[in-house]
This record gives C-alpha cells, sequence and structure tokens, in this order.
C-alpha cells in the first residue's frame, strides 16, 4: 500500500449534491426567465457540467455567462445545507487515512467546496483541496494530476481518481492514473464500484 493516493471528485461521488445543483439552476434559471426542465437539466450537467450548460444557455439568450454564474454560486451557497454525504463517505474516507493513503480533492466545483467539507467535518482528511478556482484547467485536461504527481511525487500506478462520471474517467486516462467510477468505462485503469464501500474491498483483494 506504499505511496497509494486518491484524488476525489466531490458532487455525485462524495457529496449527494446534486438536488442542491439543481435547486441553485432552477432558482438562476427563474431569474433571466429561463425555461427550466429538471430531467434535461441533470442528464446535461452529469453527461457535460454546470459551465458547459450556463455557457450554452448564455449563447442561445445573448446573456453572459458569467453573470449567471455567479448568481447560481449566490443561490448554491444559500442551499449548503441540503448538501448530504454520499453512504459510506465518512468511512471510506477514515478507512483510507488508517491505511496510510494520502488523499485530495479536485473538484469542478469553486470554493464553496472549503465551505462545505469544513462544515461536514471533513477538510482534515486532504492534503489538498482543488477547486474550480485553483486555476488549473478544467477536466478532462491532465493539468491537475501532473500538479499533484510532481508536488507530491505520487506513482501514477498506484493514484486513482475517484468519480461519478464519464468526464472523470476521461480525466484520469488522459492523465494515465487509476481510475474508480460509478460507471463502467473501456478504460483499462478504470474499476466500476456500486457504492463507496466498495473501495476498500477492491485494496483488500488485491493484497
Amino acid at each position: 500500500m506504499q505511496k497509494t493516493a486518491f484524488i476525489w471528485d466531490l458532487d455525485g461521488t462524495l457529496l449527494d449534491s446534486y438536488e442542491a445543483i439543481l435547486s441553485g439552476i432552477e432558482e438562476t434559471f427563474g431569474q433571466f426567465s429561463i425555461p427550466y426542465d429538471k430531467e434535461k437539466v441533470r442528464e446535461f450537467i452529469l453527461k457535460y457540467s454546470v459551465q458547459d450548460l450556463l455557457e450554452q444557455v448564455a449563447e442561445e439568450r445573448n446573456l453572459d455567462a458569467e453573470v449567471l454564474n455567479q448568481v447560481r454560486a449566490q443561490s448554491l451557497v444559500e442551499k449548503n445545507a441540503q448538501v448530504v454525504l454520499m453512504p459510506g463517505a465518512r468511512e471510506v474516507l477514515a478507512w483510507a487515512a488508517e491505511q496510510g493513503i494520502q488523499q485530495f480533492v479536485y473538484t469542478h466545483k469553486g470554493d464553496n467546496a472549503f465551505t462545505i467539507l469544513s462544515d461536514l467535518g471533513l477538510e482534515f482528511y486532504f492534503t489538498e483541496i482543488l477547486t474550480n478556482q485553483s486555476g488549473f484547467a478544467r477536466k478532462p485536461s491532465p493539468e491537475v494530476a501532473t500538479h499533484l504527481l510532481d508536488k507530491y511525487e505520487l506513482d501514477p500506478r498506484t493514484t486513482y481518481y475517484i468519480g461519478d462520471r464519464t468526464l472523470d474517467v476521461e480525466f484520469a486516462q488522459n492523465s494515465g492514473i487509476q481510475s474508480i467510477n460509478f460507471l463502467e468505462s473501456s478504460y483499462e485503469g478504470n474499476q466500476k464500484i456500486q457504492a463507496l464501500a466498495d473501495i476498500p474491498r477492491i485494496f483488500e483483494a488485491g493484497e
């Protein structure tokens, strides 16, 4: 288990936050009189990202994507209390810490991520937390992985990006690191899980 590292996604992986995110988008759309279809929006942000959604809507309606995002970010901060942990999240973080696995966060969330992790009492598990405001290119660019691999001298063969979307697997693949994901993938470095509780079993089976 020497030098194993976990880089965690947040939304849909450690945090059950999609309802809060959707609620924030609905409020934002309402302020700008944009029609809101919850299922279509959910499908879009799972496949792409919230940023992509806002940019597309802004272009279609001749609005400023940055303004839309500011309104949405404020709305989301007000909904932090709606964000809860995914089942097994606290347990698997504690297990990894006991195993000496170094843990990081890389999320497309803004710096609100620090507040949420602090409110949930989890921030101490992570050596470094990187958000969309950390100045790196967005997933699936390997920029963040390269930064972490170099800075902490991590081994790509034992560094895992843990996420819930195809974008997360693509990030791992582009970065030359391993992937643990809730989805199947053709990437040979990916291991599919049904629940976070499966993660310790993967490593215990390999011992």
